[in-house]
């Protein structure tokens, strides 16, 4: 059926070529050639990194767009599933239809595409989390967790390389900008302050908290501000530590909010290893049982309300800021981890506290994980 549906609206040849390019073989980029290769963006730097994306980018996406059109129990035919499908349908045939970038205004032209290929995958994620709520719904509840691996597994591959496209887009777009940041190569910054990433990824998280109880726990970050990481993505750790620190905020504020006790603070360390910087978040918000744990990261548990179910305005923007969400934000932080090295673990304590290690690999060497 969702072939069908996809027939009706894409041509034969286009689906014929989408299913070619997605048996293409993808290349992977490191974080140290990105930087490298980013650090002179001259005329033909730009023009190579713009060949390369007009290659990869198609492999990329029609590999999405073909697993998007046979999930399992149903999922393709979601409404919302179609919706973000024919995005990836939409972005392909772009790609696809670009002739070859011979100079640096094709080139040019070539990055203004990109651009807005970016900006109309923006809401893919609460869109896909609209799909699965759309399929929860209709499904005997007994059978969500235990039998779904297979969509687990799909949404990790599926986000993962969402990461990936998002950063070399994003990458190469802002390797244009003709007056970057201080320190800054791209996305990548060459002297980022982990303690200070917390800092704001805290301050934001306690704002929403704040906002929607009224009330936050205080937040302490350890750790030596000055340290700097030669190779990492500040908007990556922001993300990560926000999400972490927002769920540490909410479980505080909910168990000592008919308390006369004083909420304890939550505890942020970041230490810097040979291999890795850690960065754990402590709090003392109940801890989750420990049958509890292995559903933190899959994408079909929220403790939370769905949002979802409140509101069908998805938003603009890639993070919807809301307090607790579609139970996404620790899978999808765990992958942004991963994305370069690194990973995310929770280790809890049940009726005192949780403990999130993030680590990030200071290599800055290992390859994208493909999905």
């Amino acid at each position: 059926m969702a072939a069908k549906k996809a027939a009706e609206s894409f041509s034969k040849s286009l689906m014929e070529e989408v299913h070619k390019w997605g048996c293409m073989k993808q290349t992977g980029v490191s974080l140290r050639y990105m930087m490298e290769f980013g650090s002179k963006p001259s005329h033909r730097n730009l023009l190579i990194s713009g060949q390369f994306l007009h290659k990869e980018l198609p492999i990329r996406i029609a590999r999405r767009a073909i697993e998007l059109d046979s999930l399992p129990y149903g999922l393709s035919e979601k409404p919302a599933v179609l919706k973000v499908r024919d995005w990836y349908l939409d972005s392909f045939r772009d790609l696809r239809s670009f002739p070859d970038i011979k100079d640096t205004n094709d080139e040019k032209e070539f990055t203004k595409m990109i651009k807005a290929i970016k900006v109309r995958h923006n809401n893919v994620v609460p869109m896909m989390a609209l799909g699965v709520q759309q399929l929860k719904k209709g499904m005997d509840p007994k059978i969500v967790y235990k039998d779904l691996d297979e969509i687990h597994q799909f949404l990790d591959r599926f986000y993962m390389s969402r990461i990936g496209i998002r950063m070399l887009i994003g990458q190469h777009v802002e390797l244009h900008n003709p007056n970057p940041p201080p320190h800054c190569v791209g996305y990548i910054h060459t002297k980022m302050s982990p303690v200070e990433v917390a800092q704001n990824a805290s301050e934001d998280a306690r704002a929403i908290c704040l906002r929607e109880y009224g009330s936050a726990p205080e937040i302490n970050i350890y750790g030596d501000p000055n340290f700097t990481f030669p190779r990492y993505v500040p908007t990556h750790l922001h993300l990560m530590v926000f999400e972490l620190v927002k769920n540490s905020l909410r479980a505080v504020q909910e168990r000592y909010m008919d308390s006369d006790r004083v909420a304890p603070p939550i505890r942020i360390i970041v230490t810097e290893g040979i291999e890795d910087v850690t960065i754990k978040v402590s709090d003392e918000g109940g801890g989750i049982p420990r049958s509890g744990l292995p559903k933190i990261f899959t994408y079909l548990y929220s403790t939370a309300k769905n949002p979802l179910d409140e509101c069908s305005d998805l938003g603009t923007s890639d993070t919807v800021a809301t307090m607790a969400g579609y139970g996404y934000g620790l899978p999808i932080s765990r992958l942004y981890a991963r994305y370069f090295g690194g990973d995310l673990q929770m280790i809890s304590m049940e009726g005192y506290g949780t403990d999130a290690y993030l680590h990030l690999s200071r290599l800055g060497d290992s390859q994208e994980p493909l999905p």
